[in-house]
């Protein structure tokens, strides 16, 4: 198996963002999705707006979001839409809520572990190529978040989030949390979610993980743990389970004091099955060469 090739900075900075895409030597196509986390109310570690700014604008994008499925203040589009207000995206950017007046649209998983099917966000139709640019951190459910997690929760519309988060039991927000399924069930289910938007934009799409502010709470949470470690750099990668694998292994290499903090929070949930059951996919490879740019 060729190894895929991920780029690797410690520099954490708007310029770097743009000069780690450049290294891919892929210029992204016609009109560009941004996909990336714009952060719940209540969050302190997301990722700013004015950090993203430079690399939007270099490739043109069109930031996009989806609402989510949890109780909070992004799970309607009404609501969404004034966060994001708030949160100053829409001072820089166009900011598409690509699943604003529901009817999904259905990706097929022919191949899906667990998942048949994946709901995404209808607005997606309208974009030819994605740049998935993700602050990569811990999770409370998934263990980690990264490139996959962004593919799969991130662009599925609210009901395809219930979806995923069910195992394809249910796609109704208010059902799913009291009857949810075996853990490594929903990481495959992920994968599987992963793969349909990775195969519908095919070559026309790339991968940034930004590792700072590394909390093992996400920023789909309203009250997060401060970062327990030191910032590691930027990653970029045309294959989005070889840059999270790279993430991964950065941090269980680490020295950082808080280190173990974050890698408990990644094997309590078996984050790393999600990389392991999306390998065996296919779409992308855990073998991979890390390139310093610095």
């Amino acid at each position: 198996m060729e190894k895929s090739k991920v780029y690797f900075t410690k520099e954490i900075t708007p310029e770097s963002v743009i000069k780690m895409y450049e290294k891919l030597g892929k210029e992204l196509p016609g009109k560009v999705a941004v996909k990336l986390h714009s952060g719940e109310q209540g969050n302190q570690n997301y990722i700013r707006p004015e950090f993203v700014k430079a690399i939007v604008e270099r490739v043109n994008g069109t930031v996009v979001e989806c609402n989510t499925a949890y109780e909070g203040a992004r799970n309607t589009t009404e609501k969404h839409k004034k966060l994001i207000q708030d949160h100053g995206w829409t001072k820089y950017f166009d900011v598409d809520l690509m699943d604003a007046e529901g009817d999904d649209m259905v990706l097929d998983i022919p191949n899906g572990k667990v998942l048949k099917q994946d709901f995404v966000g209808n607005h997606m139709k309208n974009y030819d190529s994605m740049l998935v640019l993700s602050h990569f951190k811990g999770h409370p459910m998934g263990g980690y978040g990264g490139a996959l997690k962004q593919l799969s929760i991130g662009c599925a519309s609210s009901e395809g989030k219930s979806w995923i988060h069910s195992a394809g039991k249910s796609k109704n927000q208010y059902e799913i949390w009291d009857n949810l399924p075996e853990q490594d069930k929903f990481l495959e289910s992920m994968a599987d979610a992963a793969s349909a938007v990775y195969n519908y934009f095919k070559d026309n799409i790339v991968f940034i993980n930004v590792m700072c502010n590394l909390s093992v709470d996400c920023d789909c949470c309203a009250v997060a743990e401060d970062p327990c470690m030191k910032d590691i750099g930027i990653l970029a990668s045309l294959d989005p389970i070889a840059i999270d694998k790279a993430c991964i292994d950065l941090v269980y290499n680490s020295k950082d004091p808080g280190r173990d903090h974050f890698v408990e929070r990644v094997e309590r949930q078996h984050g790393t099955h999600t990389i392991d059951a999306a390998n065996e996919l296919g779409f992308g490879t855990i073998n991979y060469e890390l390139i310093n740019a610095d």
